[in-house]
This record gives structure tokens, C-alpha cells and sequence, in this order.
């Protein structure tokens, strides 16, 4: 369960970006690790168990694909 949390937040976080607390626009880049191949298992495993939605899977996977 707690493995799904942690794939589900770095899935969001990467593909939406957190914007930090103070204003000004900033962003938190958070690095994935893993290599590309990994990365793509398990953005697939996310959607396969609901954890993301079809539009946030296909964005990230083009996200992913161009490096």
C-alpha cells in the first residue's frame, strides 16, 4: 500500500510539479529515478490500478519518452 502512495505521488508530482510554498511561481522539480524503461512499468502500473487517469498517463508517458 504504502509502495502504491509513493509511486502515485512521484507519478503526480512529475508530471504536474509542485509549486512551493511563498509564491513568485516557483516550482520543485522532483527526479525520478530508475531508467526509462522502469519509469514507463510503472506509470502503466498506476493506471492499471486507478491510481491515474488516462490523460495524466498518456501526458506523462510523452514526458518520459522525451527525457
Amino acid at each position: 500500500m504504502f509502495k502504491r502512495l509513493i509511486i502515485a505521488f512521484s507519478i503526480l508530482a512529475f508530471s504536474t510539479g509542485l509549486t512551493a510554498c511563498g509564491g513568485g511561481g516557483s516550482t520543485t522539480r522532483v527526479e525520478t529515478t530508475g531508467t526509462q524503461g522502469q519509469q514507463l512499468l510503472d506509470l502503466k502500473k498506476a493506471l492499471d490500478q486507478g491510481v491515474i487517469t488516462e490523460s495524466e498517463y498518456k501526458r506523462t508517458k510523452n514526458k518520459i519518452l522525451k527525457g
